[in-house]
């Protein structure tokens, strides 16, 4: 038998499901690459899920990463949530943002207090507050991947479908654009040049207006620690209105970056998930 010598390594339960099919994103990818990194400075273990609240006693920290949407399985993530801050575990990210890993009430509450947000809101008696549009657009508060998402001609929210549903205008956009950060670290840009192709993704080189604009969501967010991405669109009068302030898992289409951008966000993730530790 050969000695292991020095301290033991962190140990990390990297929470994913490889078998989740995203239209237009590879997740299963990304994981691979990404625990083959971490596997540098950790001891990682990976599983689905649905397994983690059984798992995680045995492990250092947790990091969530492409695990698919929630609503799939709302009673698993529940669990993990609650076992994980009973033992109080350390999970990369932290279980505290309030942008999609508490639902999208965001929105409502970023559109009333006046941010940069697309329209929004949840009650028929506040519909009058939306601004004209050529159509609307009605999702789940708790949606994802355009789940349950359909279009209206007007602003309008079924009979007892109050605080359940969102509604917006349609916007007449020029293209998407996605900030990725690290805790409060910005690391890159891409967007969306056709707006056709979601997934189909550029790096972009933003501006300093835009970085104090993607900058203002993670401000406002109380994330402790984690890998956050803030979704806008570019109207067609140059505003950026926020899409999506997503903080649970969300995909960071590392293949459409250079591979010295990349290394840096490995590098940066990295020293995040030993900071939790520390």
């Amino acid at each position: 038998m050969i000695a292991r010598s020095g301290a033991p390594r962190p140990s990390v339960l990297f929470v994913t499901d490889l078998a989740y099919e995203a239209r237009g994103r590879r997740y299963c990818d990304e994981d691979i690459f990404l625990t083959s990194r971490l596997r540098e400075a950790f001891d990682v273990a990976l599983c689905h899920p649905r397994d983690a609240a059984a798992l995680l006693d045995g492990f250092d920290a947790v990091v969530v990463r492409n695990s698919g949407p929630v609503l799939h399985y709302p009673e698993a993530y529940d669990a993990f949530c609650f076992r994980a801050r009973e033992a109080g575990i350390r999970v990369h990210n932290s279980l505290d943002g309030r942008g999609d890993m508490a639902g999208k009430q965001y929105l409502v509450d970023l559109s009333r207090a006046g941010f940069p947000v697309i329209p929004t809101v949840d009650r028929a008696a506040d519909l009058g507050l939306l601004p004209r549009a050529a159509g609307y657009v009605v999702k789940p508060k708790l949606g994802a991947d355009s789940q349950g998402l359909r279009f209206t001609g007007g602003p309008e929210l079924p009979e007892g479908a109050d605080g359940t549903l969102l509604v917006q205008p349609r916007i007449d956009f020029r293209y998407e654009v996605s900030f990725y950060f690290v805790d409060h670290d910005f690391q890159y840009a891409l967007h969306a040049p056709r707006p056709e192709s979601r997934w189909v993704l550029e790096p972009y080189e933003p501006s300093r207006a835009d970085l104090d604009f993607a900058r203002r969501f993670v401000e406002w967010n109380t994330l402790s620690h984690g890998i956050q991405r803030v979704d806008a669109c570019r109207t067609q009068e140059g505003d950026l209105l926020l899409v999506e302030l997503e903080d649970l898992n969300p995909y960071l289409s590392l293949d459409r970056v250079p591979e010295g951008v990349r290394e840096a966000f490995v590098a940066r993730m990295t020293g995040s998930v030993r900071d939790l530790l520390a």
